[in-house]
């Protein structure tokens, strides 16, 4: 039976949570997003000057793939100290941390003015970037899912989710406004450095509403349970949740990076690598390719909460399974689109392929916060859908150029898609349904798993 704890907070409450979750999400990814663009026009020629256009290219998409590669770390140690002292202070310091190396950026002299050191002061900032993100995503669905209730959590928790085409929106958007009013030399010059200081004034209103909410009301109570066991002998608070993590929910762990596969390779491909392929491949400016994903992204963003909501109706694994396919058989029209060189069907190529990406992405959020339990649920979700990103969405662009550079040809590209939709297809119809499970249930015996009542199970089946 769900506690007090976990009953709905007020409408008004909800809402505050949500928007919280909603705005430091779309900060974050902001920054994040920020410099895959970057890496996609500029970065290549002021920190790789050296190397042929395709290759230097490939070096910027390197160190993109950096910050994935630091992302685990951030869900390890963001992970552990989310479960132990609460979800509200480490959202606080992943949003400081990604906000500080995002403005850092825009202050970085380039290769022209200290040679190879600029590419390591790159690098370095950029696994800032990755470590904090590593920890963002998890305790920011968290807090949503932890104070919704479990008939409309796949609603509300997919806010938080449109953080990323939110982020993506403003910063192609902003990328976009510069383009278009300076020429290709003032943007090389010092352009390119406007939006990544913007990042400082939009870190202070992000802040300002973190700190206004409260912390998980679920948490509390797992915390205060575990708390009254160890007085009474009967539990130890003090051990890792990684250790818990590994002991109770491995499989859970294998299931959410499997479920990761699709969606993550997908979207980097849509949204970062279409920079490279649409311009070098399909004669596409960089201005006509930034416009099509800003209108894709605005589609993406409001089709998210629409599947989330569905999730709540039919279950997360048929919503989830349908954008798995759905984008897998997407691929070879959005290659074809593209290479007619029509707006039109640049826009078509992108809009179809976000709104299929956000099938999986909307529920993604409850669908792994359902998986584990309250003492591990961040650790576990974190872990979960970073380590993948180190074997998905991490080299995505640069796996797709190299095969670009290789090939020349989008054909294997498009296979590489399907194999990660095939992969997350075997995941999640493997995984159990989670819809409607109480966040509140733990066991008798301390273990912290979802307790299984015969209600419980027949709302899942």
């Amino acid at each position: 039976m769900a506690s007090a704890a976990s009953a709905p907070p007020t409408p008004a409450n909800l809402k505050r949570i949500v928007a919280a979750g909603l705005i430091g999400t779309t900060i974050e990814w902001y920054d994040f997003f920020l410099y895959g663009s970057a890496a996609a026009l500029v970065f290549n020629k002021l920190f790789f000057p050296d190397s042929d256009p395709l290759v230097g290219t490939l070096l910027s998409f390197l160190t993109y793939a950096v910050g994935f590669a630091a992302r685990p770390l951030g869900a390890l140690v963001f992970g552990h100290y989310g479960d132990r002292i609460g979800r509200k202070k480490l959202l606080v310091l992943s949003l400081l941390m990604m906000g500080g190396a995002t403005f850092a950026i825009g202050l970085l002299p380039t290769h022209a003015t200290v040679g190879a050191a600029a590419p390591v002061l790159l690098t370095t900032l950029r696994l800032v970037q990755g470590f904090a993100l590593g920890g963002e995503w998890g305790g920011a669905v968290l807090l949503v899912s932890e104070h919704g209730d479990a008939r409309r959590r796949g609603f509300w928790a997919s806010w938080p989710q449109t953080g990323a085409p939110a982020g993506q929106l403003l910063a192609t958007g902003v990328l976009s406004l510069l383009t278009a009013l300076l020429s290709d030399a003032a943007f090389g010059s010092w352009g390119w450095r406007i939006p990544f200081l913007l990042s400082g004034v939009l870190v202070i209103v992000g802040l300002w509403i973190r700190l206004s909410v409260d912390e998980s009301p679920v948490f509390q109570q797992a915390l205060a349970q575990a708390e009254a066991r160890k007085a009474v002998g009967g539990g130890d608070t003090e051990k890792l949740p990684l250790v818990s993590v590994l002991r109770h929910h491995w499989r859970d762990v294998l299931v959410a990076m499997g479920a990761r596969m699709a969606e993550n390779i997908s979207y980097y491909v849509i949204t970062a690598f279409i920079l490279v392929y649409a311009t070098t491949a399909a004669g596409v400016s960089k201005q006509t390719a930034l416009n099509a994903v800003l209108i894709a992204s605005a589609v993406h963003f409001a089709v998210i909460p629409a599947w989330g909501a569905l999730s709540d109706r039919v279950g997360r694994r048929p919503v989830y399974l349908l954008g798995a396919v759905g984008v897998g058989l997407w691929m070879f029209p959005f290659f074809s689109l593209i290479d007619t060189g029509g707006f039109g069907n640049l826009i078509t190529a992108v809009t179809v392929g976000l709104v299929l990406h956000g099938a999986m992405y909307a529920p993604q959020a409850a669908f792994f916060s359902e998986m584990f339990a309250t003492r591990m649920r961040y650790s576990g979700a974190s872990i979960g859908a970073q380590f993948a990103s180190v074997a998905a969405g991490a080299p995505a662009p640069l796996i797709a150029t190299a095969l670009l550079s290789d090939y020349d040809s989008s054909t294997p590209i498009a296979l590489y898609v399907i194999a990660a939709s095939v992969l997350t297809v075997v995941a999640v119809g493997l995984a159990k349904e989670t819809r409607r499970r109480d966040l509140a249930d733990v066991d008798a015996l301390g273990t912290d798993e979802p307790a299984r009542t015969p209600a419980a199970d027949a709302r899942t089946v």
